[in-house]
């Protein structure tokens, strides 16, 4: 009897062949990732110790007149009188962010799906993946602004690129990793095409979608800040870059910190939709 193997995408890779798990690994994963959700005290515990240590850092390292590590309470005032101004920038960052990560996320599934399922497609996106996935988004920047008629569709783009490949890459593991019972009981079934696409094969690989899809969130956020960086008028990186600019510190490090309380809520919100998803993942 052979033996049963199950394939997984590893983050960041260009080949979802490249990584495999046998049953047992499959389950120590998943037990594992169970573990990892159950939190407790230890989050909040090291969130005070951090503080803490940010503090003495503050009060005991020798500055000038304009510290470059402003204390908690100033960076906390900061970010409270700047927040009409953060709330402004998130909107603006979302309209970037929004459509770029959506149109990943669906052409990232769609051909995911088609290249896990289709002999000839696999063999003609491989190489192209194995070329196109390692080369780092930030370097598509300049060259987006300056072929893109706006700097919002340029990083419409970018944002896209860099969200894609973990998506797609993710898709067409899960398609790829099927047990071949479901297909055989699709052929008897006669579901066949875009039906078995839909009902079987789009469940089945929902689980590796939705790694791919945390990750290219993630990534979505990083290239955002950075695409922003370059030449927005309004938006996250750019409120970060401005009072960078003026020596203005606290709100420089206000703004980091509110970037990143605004990407943990949308990584927490695609979780919880991840779990509605996949109940039967338990």
């Amino acid at each position: 009897m052979g033996v049963d193997r199950t394939r997984i995408a590893a983050p960041g890779s260009w080949d979802y062949r490249t990584a495999e798990l046998s049953p047992a690994g499959a389950e120590s994963v998943a037990g594992g990732a169970k573990r990892a959700v159950r939190y407790g005290y230890e989050p909040y515990l090291l969130a005070a110790g951090l503080l803490a240590l940010w503090h003495l850092a503050a009060s005991f390292l020798p500055q000038g007149g304009n510290p470059l590590l402003p204390a908690p309470t100033v960076t906390g005032k900061a970010l409270w009188t700047s927040m009409p101004e953060l709330l402004k920038g998130t909107y603006y960052s979302f309209l970037i962010l929004v459509p770029g990560y959506l149109a990943a996320v669906g052409a990232g599934i769609a051909i995911g799906l088609l290249v896990g399922t289709t002999g000839w497609l696999d063999r003609a996106f491989t190489p192209f993946a194995r070329v196109a996935s390692p080369i780092p988004p930030t370097v598509y920047i300049p060259y987006a602004i300056a072929v893109l008629p706006t700097f919002r569709l340029s990083a419409i783009f970018v944002v896209f690129i860099g969200a894609f490949w973990p998506v797609f890459l993710s898709a067409a593991a899960g398609a790829a990793s099927l047990e071949g019972r479901y297909r055989d009981n699709a052929r008897i079934l006669g579901i066949g095409g875009i039906e078995y696409l839909r009902k079987i094969v789009f469940p089945g690989a929902l689980p590796h979608i939705f790694s791919g899809m945390a990750v290219g969130l993630a990534l979505s956020f990083i290239l955002l800040t950075v695409a922003e960086l370059f030449g927005a008028n309004a938006g996250l990186g750019r409120f970060v870059q401005y009072y960078a600019d003026f020596a203005d510190y606290p709100r420089m490090v206000a703004g980091i910190l509110y970037t990143g309380v605004v990407t943990f809520l949308a990584m927490g919100a695609l979780d919880r939709v991840k779990r509605r998803a996949l109940f039967w993942v338990r």
